[in-house]
């Protein structure tokens, strides 16, 4: 797997820090991180990553915005969430889905499979 980097979106400081453990330890790039909807926002629109991980509720705010624009783009994204695949909206039926807590090699295999669309 190539290397890549990240644009994370999480709330939870220790989640966050858990995430970009397991990335550096894959050998990947932890770029941009944001805890709120806003700045989340911002660097969906503007920054530079390769993919990104979201967290699908940010302190009680739906990160739907955030996806908007990152397929907008044409950016691959996976949800990040501890409600599953099912509490999804519909729109985003074939979006990648991490279920917290979820292990390293879930996380792994995803990235290896967003990689080939990248």
């Amino acid at each position: 797997m190539r290397k890549l980097r990240v644009f994370l979106v999480e709330d939870e400081a220790l989640v966050a820090m858990l995430i970009e453990d397991l990335l550096h330890d894959m050998g990947h790039d932890v770029g941009p991180v944001a805890s709120r909807i806003e700045d989340a926002l911002g660097t969906a629109r503007n920054g530079h990553f390769d993919v990104a991980i979201i967290d699908l509720n940010l302190d009680g705010r739906s990160s739907y915005p955030i996806a908007d624009i990152l397929l907008e783009r044409g950016v691959p994204f996976i949800f990040a969430t501890g409600y599953g695949a099912s509490g999804l909206d519909p729109r985003y039926s074939g979006t990648p889905v991490l279920v917290k807590p979820f292990a390293a090699t879930e996380l792994e295999d995803i990235l290896s499979r967003l990689q080939e669309s990248i």
